[in-house]
């Protein structure tokens, strides 16, 4: 831990420096690797949507001894045909989820659960859910969605600047589509619970870019008043400044998610929280990435094409404040080596 400290110290001054902005067409090009292998998720696979969105038939039944085996056979003998899909929830329950039925199709599942699982229809929870008001869902789903983005971008824009603003939307998009993209290849079905994790885990990403954008705005306030960074410079000082922080609250984020999907959801069979845990687990690992490595390089972009940060870049190369690279790690170098460490020349005897 005090190792920990100790770089975060020194990545706080600028003693040592990683270059996240000189080297953003690495991180661009691994997110574009990702962005088009979730489009080809979707493109091939496609979501398995939940019957909240798609409509049908749940039959929940309580009994001592729930088995997939049995209400799957129980499906069969009642003559439905198309996927099912039967989960054990808890130590207790077997659900049913099947397309949309006819009202004789409904009653012959309820029976044939019934007679499987030796206990009576009136105890069995069904629920039946119309075509009509699964796209009623999903329209409010949308809506939500793009109205949160809406929300969060006019409020960014007034906060810090329009291009932060921007620069942060990229970001929050480019998580969507990865998440969205590994749903799609793990085939998780997506249920309104999906909708409220991707939405917690927009905000949590907007969160850690926010604390990064607040530090570039600190170090950038006066900037064209002196020569001795460029805007990429001090925005790539701001992401050092701040990277010890975004990373531990993403591990202690991480775990009580990672217990929600992997004990959970996984050894005690809890099927309800793997929609929600999955989509906490990912954003939270995808909304850390961009808000390193894609947001603040999309705003360094962005701002490096004004004249005024153009004209600061020329003085600063003119005065050897830059390197070669217009967007290169201020003052410490890749290597870690600082300012404290350099070799002191000698003088004429």
């Amino acid at each position: 831990m005090s190792k920990l400290s100790g770089l975060g110290g020194r990545l706080y001054r600028g003693e040592t420096s990683v270059n996240f902005i000189g080297r953003r067409r690495r991180w661009y090009t691994v997110s574009a690797v990702f962005v088009l292998l979730s489009i080809g998720a979707l493109a091939v696979q496609g979501l398995h949507l939940g019957i909240e969105f798609k409509g049908g038939s749940s039959f929940t039944v309580t009994t001592q001894n729930p088995s997939v085996a049995d209400a799957r056979a129980a499906v069969d003998e009642a003559g439905v045909t198309g996927e099912a899909i039967i989960q054990v929830l808890g130590d207790n329950k077997v659900r049913v989820q099947t397309g949309a039925l006819e009202t004789a199709q409904n009653n012959a599942v309820q029976d044939a659960l019934a007679a499987k699982f030796s206990v009576a229809v009136g105890s069995i929870d069904t629920q039946i859910i119309g075509p009509s008001w699964g796209k009623e869902i999903t329209r409010k789903a949308l809506y939500g969605l793009f109205g949160f983005l809406l929300v969060v971008m006019i409020y960014l824009a007034m906060a810090l600047e329009p291009k932060m603003a921007l620069a942060a939307i990229v970001a929050v998009i480019h998580d969507v589509f990865i998440t969205v993209g590994i749903y799609a290849l793990v085939g998780f079905d997506v249920t309104p619970a999906t909708i409220i994790g991707f939405l917690t885990i927009l905000g949590y990403s907007l969160y850690d870019t926010v604390v990064v954008f607040d530090k570039v705005r600190e170090n950038t306030k006066s900037i064209t008043s002196s020569s001795t960074k460029t805007y990429s410079q001090a925005v790539n000082l701001a992401v050092n400044q701040t990277i010890v922080r975004s990373t531990n609250t993403s591990i202690v984020a991480l775990l009580p998610v990672a217990s929600i999907l992997f004990v959970g959801a996984g050894l005690l069979g809890a099927g309800t929280l793997k929609d929600l845990s999955l989509a906490l687990f990912i954003g939270l690992i995808v909304g850390t990435y961009s808000s390193i490595f894609i947001a603040p390089p999309v705003l360094a972009q962005l701002r490096e094409k004004e004249p005024a940060m153009m004209a600061l870049a020329k003085r600063v190369n003119a005065r050897g404040g830059a390197s070669s690279e217009a967007t290169s790690a201020p003052v410490a170098a890749v290597n870690g080596r600082g300012p404290r460490n350099q070799p002191k020349r000698k003088g004429r005897k």
